[in-house]
Formats: structure tokens, sequence, C-alpha cells
């Protein structure tokens, strides 16, 4: 049993410890162990430091660090490095910290006591034993202000309990104890999270040919329109440039790229894929103005975007969004200038780091695209950043714990499959090609072809059905209706 403490957590806890990396190793578990004081003790004791965590039905997660070991004293312990904290409040992060501020009480030892922190006491979890009831085990112990051994600032409180920890019960669906040791966590997993071919060069020669030779399924169509929308610093020029890189061979900087708080990018501005042999791909990925706090494009300009009407090159005014009035609108858009599929492309080191602003502009998009039924995905940059392993070695991306904690955060974030988020690292410091970097970028270019197909499949058939309507003869007037008429059917879809 590994337990549920996920590697985020982890690494949250890491960095409060504060004294290097740590592993960490399920020693007790009452959904498995029982829970039971002695029990407890038995697994416990003498483990050196720990982190005790309670999880409950309402979807917080809080508990406690002990930097000492626990043990049958019926004293209190010294431990100057104690704290406790918090990680989740009804299901939403909340991480926070609680120092310890007298440690001659940082932990309480009694036989009769499961962990049990502070004088009075801020944490104590459970007495002798507690059985499973509805599907909960009713704790027995309370989370409190008691005699104040740590420092529980920026909480509310009732005489007896914390309300913003523990939703006032103590009724918990599971208590672990980890013993806490230096040493790096392996990140690796047995197997991959999702299944993939075998990522070698032969898959690369095989995907690189298949995009080669894929074109639209509407025949007068010339190329599939991929959209990419997401924050400032996000990556999407990047991307861009590193889908070029792969099939001219060569790192090339098609697209302007930069740090900063305002987007570099100021035009939507569609790029031809082309490969060594001069012919491009039948696919257009088309770069836009980074979204901003306060100032940039909107759903006013994505509702336009994705209808056709704003031309390729079109430069955005950051703080007046494109009107039918603009001399550039373009009022009957054809499908080739409409976007096919849409790409939010997002930073993996920065999910908990989107401003509210820009998270609620993103939302809005994807209600526009669902609504006009256009497929989306996420593009899924910098993952080198999250995992070192990673890093060393992009195909290890699929056996990364750490990635697949961020591919569910992507998931949930913005409410589309996990098999929709397409982990990519684009090129940004490589002076030369990396197969493994190239079939990373191939699989996602490729998923969002099949996303641009599936959908203009759907426009081909929607397409039929008008035309079949319309060649049906009017059932007051008897008439059929005229070519233009069907002209005009298929224009408008």
């Amino acid at each position: 049993m590994a337990g549920k403490l996920n590697d985020s957590d982890m690494d949250q806890l890491e960095q409060w410890i504060g004294s290097g990396p740590k592993t960490f190793t399920l020693l007790y578990s009452i959904t498995r162990d029982g829970c039971d004081a002695t029990t407890f003790h038995q697994k416990c004791d003498a483990q050196g430091p720990t982190v005790t965590v309670l999880y409950n039905p309402q979807g917080s997660v809080y508990g406690g660090y002990a930097g000492e070991s626990w043990k049958q004293s019926g004293n209190y312990t010294d431990d100057k490095d104690a704290f406790l904290y918090q990680l989740k409040f009804s299901g939403t992060d909340r991480k926070t910290k609680f120092p310890v501020v007298s440690s001659g009480h940082g932990l309480c030892c009694k036989v009769a006591y499961g962990p049990t922190f502070g004088g009075g006491h801020n944490l104590y979890t459970f007495s002798n034993t507690v059985t499973l009831s509805n599907g909960v085990f009713p704790l027995n112990g309370c989370v409190r202000f008691g005699d104040s051994c740590y420092q529980m600032t920026g909480v509310s409180s009732k005489v007896s309990s914390w309300p913003d920890i523990n939703n006032d019960t103590m009724n918990v669906s599971e208590l672990e104890v980890y013993k806490v040791a230096d040493g790096q966590r392996k990140m690796v997993l047995p197997k991959p999270w999702t299944r993939t071919p075998e990522l070698n060069e032969k898959f690369l020669r095989e995907v690189t040919e298949e995009m080669e030779n894929m074109s639209p399924v509407i025949e007068t169509l010339n190329a599939y329109r991929i959209l990419l929308l997401g924050p400032v610093g996000s990556g999407k020029s990047s991307f861009c440039n590193t889908v070029t890189s792969v099939f001219r061979g060569r790192i090339t900087q098609r697209a302007i790229c930069g740090s900063g708080d305002r987007s570099t990018t100021t035009l939507y501005q569609p790029y031809n894929i082309r490969t060594k042999k001069g012919a491009d791909l039948k696919m257009l990925i088309c770069d836009t103005r980074g979204l901003e706090d306060n100032t940039g494009i909107g759903p006013i300009d994505v509702n336009f975007l994705v209808d056709g009407h704003v031309p390729d090159m079109y430069e955005f005014n950051p703080e007046i969004p494109i009107d039918i009035s603009d001399p550039e609108f373009q009022l009957k858009p054809d499908l080739s200038q409409k976007v096919h599929c849409v790409a939010f492309t997002l930073d993996a080191a920065s999910l908990d780091d989107i401003p509210s602003n820009v998270m609620a502009k993103i939302r809005d998009f994807r209600k526009i695209c669902t609504r006009k039924q256009i497929p989306q995905a996420i593009l899924l940059t910098k993952i080198d950043t999250v995992d070192k392993t990673v890093d060393e070695s992009v195909k290890q991306v699929y056996y990364s714990s750490k990635i697949y904690d961020v591919v569910q955060k992507a998931s949930k974030l913005i409410g589309l499959p996990e098999n929709h988020v397409l982990p990519v690292k684009n090129y940004n410091r490589e002076m030369i090609l990396d197969d493994d970097v190239n079939i990373l970028a191939l699989l996602a270019l490729r998923q969002l072809a099949y996303f641009a197909e599936d959908h203009l499949e759907n426009v081909q058939m929607k397409q039929s059905r008008s035309v079949r309507r319309l060649q049906t003869a009017n059932p007051i007037t008897g008439n059929r209706t005229g070519p233009g008429d069907l002209e005009s059917a298929s224009e408008t879809i």
C-alpha cells in the first residue's frame, strides 16, 4: 500500500521541513491497520521524524510533522522542528504551515493516544480504539486552541476547534503516518500512466510520415487551423517554433519568444509547417497574444477568432476588442478561415500561479468553443521543469508520477479529459534537435490534427444534411431549392 499522499504534497512538506530532499514511507494507516493507539505505537515508535496526515469526507487534508520519534513515555517531548499544517480545505488547495512556538510541549507521547501535538492539545487525533461507522472513523480527539503551542494564525476558531481546518468535524476517511528520511524520492512509475507506443527512431519516422501525408477530410479545405490560447509565457510561440523545427530538421525561430509580464506576441499569426523537401503540411498553427490579467484578448476576440472573422496577421488592441466596424473584420469567412481545434497552452510548473482573471477568461473561452462544438485540448509545456528525471530524459514523461499529477491537475482545472492533456517540451536552450523532444511534439500535434479532423467530419455531415434538406420540395409551395441556395447553405455551416 503506497498511501494517499501525492508527490506535490510531499514536495510541499519537504519544502516546509527545509533540510533537503526527503523520502516518505507509509508506516501506519487506519483503513489498513485499524484505528488503535497500541497499533499506532507498535508501527510508529522509534522511527525518527514522521508526518501525520488526516483526510476528511469534506475534502480537507491536514496534519502535523514530528521531528522527534514517537514513544510511550507518558510525557511531552520537546520538538523544535515540529509543525502543524493544512494542504487542502473542502477540496481546494490551501497550503499553510503552523510552526511550533512552545517546543517543550511539541508532542504528547501517551500510551493510549494516537499522534498528538501540543499542550492542551492543538491536534489530538484519537485515544484507545475507534471503529469504522457509516464509512468514516469518528475520531474521539479534537483540533483546538487549548494552550496554543503552535502559531495558528489566519484561521477562524471556535472554543474548541478550528473549523477552517477540519470543517468542525473529527470524522475522517483516512489517517496515515509516514516515516520521513533524507534521500531523493523515486518519481518513476513501474509502468506508464497512459498507454504509449515505444518511443524510438522508428516511431518518430512513422509519425513524421503520417503527418506529412495527412490532409483534411473536406477536399476543398487546404489545411487544418489549430488555435493556441494561453497565459503570457506559457509557451505558445515556443511550441510553434518547436513543431516547425521538427519538420525543418533544425532549430527554427519563426515566432518571437520572450519573457515578462506582457505578451511578446501581438498578432494573430498562423504558421505553416514546412518539411525538409519544401512542402507544407496541411495544417496551420495559429499563435495569438498571451492572456493577461486585466488586458489582452477577451471572450469577444475569441468568439470572432474561432468563427474566422479575424484576418491573419491582425494586430490585437490589448484595450479594445475587435468589432464588426473594424475595416479588417471579415464579414463572411469561409471554412478555411475558421478554427478547427483549440489548444489551451499551460505552463506545467505554474498551474497554481495563473491569475484568477486569466483563469476566468480561459473558462469563458472554453464555453465559447464548446457552444460552437470546436474540440479543445491542453498543451502542457515546460514539463522538464517539473521533474528532474524528465529533464534528464524526456522519454520518461509517461513514467513520471509528478507529470501525471500535473496532468490530472490541468484536466480538472480546465475541465477536459486527461487524454486531452498533451505534455510537451519546447526547444528553448538546445542548439540541435533531440528525437525525444520531437516525438512528444509530434504526438501532441497529431492529436490536435485528429481532433480537427473529427470536427470537420461533423461539419461535413451538417453540410450534407443541410443540402439534403434544401433539395427537398417546400411542402407549402412545392418549389425546390435552386443551386444558389445550396451554395449559400454550405457557406453558412
